[in-house]
């Protein structure tokens, strides 16, 4: 098959951008008038809210401001009024519960009558002028007692006075009244009634609703947690792209299987027509599984690139929701969109937070939200038919804790393992990176790739741009291969500590361990894979770093034996020269006791226990995690744990004999250690010649490679 096949039938160019400029200008227009017709929405409730707001104040300034005419008094003044008899008009405000009273002067009394004497000297009684009765104004009630200058007799006006919310106070002003013969009548004052039922329940309402649908409106133009109340079964609609992804396979190194595997997805989704016409049927879901870093995700998206269709990215905690029914919601929401705009490739990260195995976990009930989201996925997923285009891309880390029923031929179809690169993918990643950056001319990538053996692409992005950053700090144009070295430890084992001070005791110790992994390393592997000694702290204490020649994927006995014995060489030399070990040690003791461990459980290599794995067939853990024991007999276990214990001390003896035999080079080495605390390139290469050299060197037995990242002496 040609290139040209490889990568998919030909385009044209000129055809391809005219494509991607119509379809940036519709997505644009798209995205303009809904943001214009957002901003209109916004405005115009803007302008509603505020209108609402000022008429609600000026309905209380009309229900409550104080505009009844006159003077206010007292309610006893005006009944005093109308015994006068100086009322004219009364009107009783029902709403405002306000008397207002139109008065005039008082009254002149009636002229006295004259009276004649009848025969006899008795009074006529026809003629007898009537005994007058005391007016009210002469009686101690009639005098009053509020607004006296205002209610001369000669005096005229308007008053009001407020009447208390009780009636007892109106219904005497009104006997009075009625005994009077004043004229009154009553205001209902509808209007205001009105106004006080609208601005009591109708305005508050509207502006409520006001509020609301602007806050509903920011959310759709901005982001707020109110907006989740409306879109809660839905996924996030900002997650479409559309021939967005720049990233081609030529971007992804280290992972040439899973490129290879993908180009038969990429080559579907830019013409399904062609296997529709020889009747093949395309995979409907791919999954990605590997450690951490190992570049899934950028797989995907490369995927996505070269086949020039709109990419979806979803997490699968996404569709995890504490309610009912949400998650399942929302897969179909996903699945709506993405038939709508097919071909196009779905991407879930981390798979294993919505397709753990059904069963398993807290909450495993028939109602599990978790459970009912995974069968909603199994449904949309297996309903695919060739036609629609569409391909799902899993990755996880996890997936020993998938469901089956995800994992089976009809949903994800293919599984593909995304190992760490070895040294031509380290090397290809590191030219990726290196783009763009200033690189002298002593920098070899090659060089750079052998040292960073179990590196992933995360770490190597991380040490080409620690070394650009190392460059910047000591103000210098281009990174030397100074600053990849530093940036390289740097990721293995944290920036040095300049705050500790080392004792002199504590220096000789630390070189005296260091010196015997590097003499082991240089009698029994080969010295070209030591790339720097240090008795600096970082991260712990000191270090030694071995890169491998190769990247070995099946290793024997003798080569296991060998990376024992080199984990322990430290603590072995540590005992030889000062007696006793230290707790510089402990992260060798703890690898090479899970390195014997395996040895032991996992590959069989105990003469003792013989070939039989002992610990589980799966575990629950992260990839690379350590796995529990099976169900094993008492007197199984005390074996396992007699056999790890041979194995570790079998090669601290091995370790011993070897300094022992090369005891010259390494007292030479301690010494340069202690006078010049790193040692590295040339000035490494001749102190290891010492202990190699014929006159101090056993006979070399094959390279024992160390470690599967590093195997570096702490």
């Amino acid at each position: 098959m040609t290139t040209a096949d490889q990568r998919g039938p030909r385009r044209d160019p000129i055809a391809t951008i005219r494509t991607a400029v119509r379809q940036w200008a519709r997505n644009r227009a798209i995205k303009g008038k809904g943001r214009s017709q957002n901003r209109g929405m916004t405005a115009a409730l803007l302008v509603a809210l505020l209108a609402l707001l000022a008429g609600f104040g000026a309905s209380l300034s009309y229900l409550y401001n104080d505009t009844v005419p006159g003077q206010p008094v007292g309610l006893g003044v005006i009944g005093t009024l109308a015994e006068q008899g100086r009322l004219s008009q009364v009107t009783l405000l029902d709403f405002d519960n306000v008397v207002v009273a139109h008065y005039g002067p008082q009254p002149a009394p009636p002229a006295p009558v004259k009276q004649h004497k009848a025969k006899g000297g008795k009074r006529s009684k026809a003629t007898a002028t009537p005994k007058a009765r005391p007016t009210p104004a002469a009686t101690p009630a009639a005098t009053p007692t509020a607004g006296s200058s205002l209610l001369g007799p000669t005096a005229q006006g308007i008053v009001h006075a407020a009447v208390p919310g009780g009636g007892s106070a109106f219904q005497a002003l009104g006997n009075i009244l009625r005994d009077t013969n004043t004229p009154y009548v009553v205001d209902q004052q509808g209007t205001k009634h009105a106004v006080q039922a609208i601005s009591t329940f109708l305005l508050p309402l509207m502006v409520l609703a006001d509020l609301f649908a602007l806050l509903f409106t920011v959310t759709r133009a901005g982001g707020s947690a109110i907006g989740e109340v409306m879109v809660f079964g839905t996924i996030g609609r900002g997650r479409l792209k559309r021939g967005e992804s720049t990233i081609s396979f030529e971007d992804v190194g280290g992972a040439d299987e899973a490129v290879a595997e993908l180009r038969e997805v990429r080559d579907y989704l830019a013409d399904p027509e062609r296997y529709q016409a020889l009747g093949a049927a395309p995979p409907k879901g791919v999954l990605l599984f590997g450690a951490p870093g190992t570049g899934k995700t950028l797989l995907a998206k490369a995927v996505a690139g070269e086949a020039g269709v709109p990419f979806f990215n979803v997490a699968g905690a996404e569709f995890v929701e504490s309610l009912v029914g949400v998650g399942a919601a929302r897969v179909r929401d996903l699945f709506a969109r993405v038939r709508a705009a097919a071909p196009a490739i779905v991407f879930i990260d981390e798979l294993d937070a919505a397709g753990r195995k059904r069963g398993s976990g807290a909450g495993s009930g028939g109602s599990d939200e978790r459970e009912q989201t995974l069968n909603q996925l199994l449904v949309e997923m297996d309903g695919f038919e060739i036609a629609q285009g569409i391909v799902v891309v899993g990755a996880t880390n996890r997936p020993d804790i998938l469901d089956p029923a995800l994992m089976r031929p009809g949903r994800f179809d293919r599984h593909i393992t995304i190992d760490r690169p070895d040294l031509e993918g380290r090397a290809h990643i590191l030219r990726i990176h290196a783009r763009g950056k200033p690189l002298a001319a002593d920098v070899s990538i090659e060089e750079v790739a052998r040292r960073t053996p179990g590196f992933t692409g995360a770490d190597l992005a991380n040490v080409m741009n620690e070394a650009v950053l190392l460059a910047i700090r000591d103000g210098r144009n281009e990174v030397t291969l100074a600053d990849v070295n530093e940036a390289v430890q740097r990721v293995l084992s944290g920036p040095k500590r300049r705050g500790r001070l080392l004792t002199e005791a504590e220096r000789r110790r630390l070189a005296v361990h260091e010196a015997g992994h590097a003499t082991y390393i240089a009698a029994h592997g080969d010295p070209s894979s030591l790339h720097r000694i240090s008795i600096l702290t970082r991260g712990a204490v000191g270090g030694t770093t071995q890169v491998a020649a190769d990247d070995a994927a099946v290793l024997s006995r003798d080569d296991l034996a060998g990376r024992l014995a080199n984990l322990v060489s430290g603590l072995a030399a540590e005992r030889l020269v000062l007696g006793t070990g230290s707790t510089a040690a402990e992260p060798d003791i703890a690898r090479a006791s899970v390195l014997a461990r395996d040895m032991v459980a996992r590959y069989g290599l105990s003469d003792r226990i013989g070939p039989v794995r002992l610990l589980a067939a799966s575990g629950a853990g992260f990839l690379d995690e350590d796995t529990p024991l099976a169900d094993v007999s008492q007197q199984q276990q005390e074996t396992l744990d007699a056999e790890v214990r041979r194995l570790v001390d079998a090669a601290v003896d091995d370790a011993t004999a070897v300094l022992r035999k090369h005891r010259a080079g390494f007292d030479a080495l301690v010494a340069q250690l202690l006078d010049q605390e790193t040692l590295d390139g040339e000035t490494l290469a001749e102190a290891l010649a010492r202990i190699t050299s014929p006159n101090g060197s056993a006979k070399r037995t094959p390279s024992k490679r160390a470690g599967s990242r590093a195997a570096k002496g702490l």
